[in-house]
């Protein structure tokens, strides 16, 4: 007996009417589209119209009589020391970000999903993701009250076992400071990454599995040919957003937790523009740095769009 599958198109307007007929019955899937398109316009796109001032000798009073200048702010800009600083601390800042903090939540995942009790399953789920709605402001009282030299939490452990020597502050220390930047931000984040991992987890047919410890595989094998390549889609996604947030090293993490021992390894693009722009009322340098700023992570995302679109042309964006 043969079986004749129809095939459904993705979107089932109806001839009559056209599209504009088919919003007005699902008006209501519409209109859960508008929070989220007014955000992007109010917020992203009615901002770029701000992008000129990059360009302008721009007179704060007067915005009318502000002169265009061309590119003169960004020779000025690269040019700055203090920029430069910004933009290596940056780029070492966010790649140790990228090669630590991203595998760390793929391993979270795999391994929660090996856990066989449910409750349990959700008890180490919910502990992981509750560190990311602690602010930066509560994690910088905490570390302070971990890493403090003369009464943080090590400083009694020390005690306890007989240690009276001097420790390290690893809050003021420069050779220590980026380490820190980057296993609060893991801490903090990694178990929020979890959730898009452990989504597409499930979403994998329990036969290929089956099919699996039939022909003898074990879990290690298992891992590598079946729940790996499953993921590897949603991987490269996510890979693609991760490079394109190469610029941007976390603004709130490093104003909260900075202080001015440490800003010579800690001041980034963003911290930059901020003291600029905000401090120093210097709007057009402080546009150019964000411009610039901008421009690299569009381009960083192209580009890995690009390499994923050659490797897995279903993973790519574009």
């Amino acid at each position: 007996m043969s079986m004749q599958v129809k095939k459904v198109k993705p979107l089932d307007i109806p001839k009559k009417g056209g599209f504009l007929s088919y919003v007005k019955s699902e008006y209501m899937l519409y209109l859960l589209m508008v929070p989220g398109l007014l955000y992007f316009i109010i917020f992203k796109y009615i901002p770029m119209y701000g992008v000129s001032i990059a360009f302008q000798n721009y007179n704060i009073f007067n915005p009318e009589n502000s002169t265009w200048i061309g590119f003169d702010n960004f020779s000025k800009l690269i040019s700055q020391v203090g920029f430069q600083r910004a933009l290596y601390n940056n780029i070492i800042i966010s790649i140790q970000k990228l090669i630590i903090g991203f595998p760390i939540p793929i391993i979270l995942s795999l391994m929660i999903n090996e856990i066989n009790s449910r409750y349990y399953k959700k008890f180490v789920q919910t502990s992981v993701i509750l560190p990311n709605f602690v602010s930066w402001v509560v994690i910088n009282g905490l570390m302070f009250a971990l890493f403090s030299p003369s009464m943080g939490g090590i400083r009694e452990i020390a005690n306890i076992i007989g240690y009276a020597g001097d420790l390290p502050n690893l809050l003021t220390d420069k050779d220590s400071f980026q380490a820190v930047i980057v296993w609060s931000h893991v801490w903090k984040n990694a178990g929020m990454g979890t959730i898009v991992y452990l989504a597409a987890l499930m979403g994998i047919d329990g036969q290929l599995y089956e099919a699996a410890v039939m022909d003898g595989a074990g879990r290690w094998r298992q891992l590598i040919h079946i729940t790996l390549p499953c993921l590897k889609s949603t991987i490269i996604v996510l890979l693609m957003f991760r490079v394109g947030e190469v610029m941007y090293a976390g603004f709130d993490q490093i104003f909260a937790i900075t202080n001015p021992m440490v800003n010579s390894v800690a001041d980034i693009i963003d911290t930059f523009v901020y003291r600029v722009g905000l401090e120093n009322k210097q709007f057009a340098l402080a546009t150019a740095a964000g411009l610039f700023q901008s421009v690299i992570g569009l381009m960083l995302v192209l580009i890995t769009n690009a390499i994923a679109k050659k490797t897995d042309p279903e993973s790519s964006m574009i």
